[in-house]
């Protein structure tokens, strides 16, 4: 029984070596290199950069634009998943449960609004960025301001604007992940049993009770991840802020992210050390917030 056991062992360790061996190689090889340059002052051509410890982090303590980025970033980590999952939870209810009439079911062509709404996700972002650059135009030609100025309106600078710029791209970041949501959701919809909603139904219960009662407990493990992926995904946006706004971050840097300051510093100052020293600042803020979330997210499973 015990050479069983070897055997097993040696079959796992050797069906494990390989992916192993190349996750160690292309994941973890890169993070620690990352973490070496940040402690380093290399400019991308040096062959030996200098060690210089924690300087590059003591740096960015006083840079005021790595305090606007983070400020966005956290701005952003709270709303886009706020937004992005109520909507996405509205519509996705709307869709399969809150439709008119007594009978519990989804609205009349429901099928085709799912198409619509996941529209936006076969769209590359820069794609989307580029689109909105000429929805949002401050002139006559502009899909929002051409409307406003023939009504005698002043045409308003959404990218323009540093008031207005950061709103503008949090709509945008909500248009193109919304749809998805409401597919994942729909599909989790899909799988409570329908008794469920019609029992609930007989005893009186309206379309809101149903909402809270009976489809987001029922979800909540699908909300959970949802909130996950897109707290990851307010951290590492880079596309649309730096496609879509004016000096890639502006006006007056009232759009920048960690993100973009990263590549700004790696691929237009050549500061690669200082660069990383940001990325591994975002790699722990990224990594931190998956763990909290999950943390104090956490509730116990129901099961039907």
């Amino acid at each position: 029984m015990l050479f069983n056991r070897y055997r097993r062992g040696l079959f796992i360790t050797a069906f494990l070596a390989a992916p192993v061996t190349l996750y160690l190689i292309y994941v973890i090889s890169p993070y620690l290199q990352a973490f070496y340059i940040s402690m380093t002052d290399w400019r991308g051509v040096s062959a030996t950069p200098a060690f210089i410890g924690l300087e590059n982090f003591r740096r960015l303590l006083g840079d005021g634009t790595f305090w606007k980025a983070v400020t966005h970033n956290a701005a952003l980590l709270v709303l886009l998943p706020l937004v992005t999952i109520i909507i996405a939870l509205f519509f996705a209810f709307l869709l399969n449960v809150g439709g008119g009439g007594r009978a519990v079911g989804g609205i009349r062509g429901s099928k085709f609004y799912r198409v619509v709404f996941f529209f936006p996700q076969v769209l590359a972002v820069a794609v989307v960025a580029v689109l909105f650059q000429q929805v949002f135009r401050p002139d006559g030609s502009g899909m929002l301001n051409a409307p406003l100025m023939a009504l005698g309106g002043k045409p308003i600078g959404f990218l323009s604007d540093p008031g207005v710029a950061f709103w503008s791209v949090l709509g945008v970041m909500v248009w193109q992940a919304v749809g998805f949501y409401v597919v994942l959701f729909s599909a989790g919809l899909a799988s409570i049993p329908r008794d469920m909603f019609e029992a609930a139904q007989i005893d009186g219960a309206g379309r809101l009770s149903l909402f809270f009662r009976i489809t987001l407990p029922l979800l909540w493990d699908t909300v959970q991840v949802a909130w996950v992926y897109l707290g990851i995904l307010a951290l590492d946006v880079f596309a649309i802020v730096w496609v879509m706004t004016d000096q890639h971050g502006g006006p007056d840097w009232s759009t920048t992210v960690m993100a973009a300051e990263v590549y700004r510093n790696a691929f237009q100052y050549f500061r690669f050390g200082y660069a990383s020293a940001l990325g591994v600042v975002m790699f722990f803020f990224t990594v931190g917030f998956a763990i909290l979330s999950l943390r104090f997210t956490r509730r116990e499973r129901i099961e039907f």
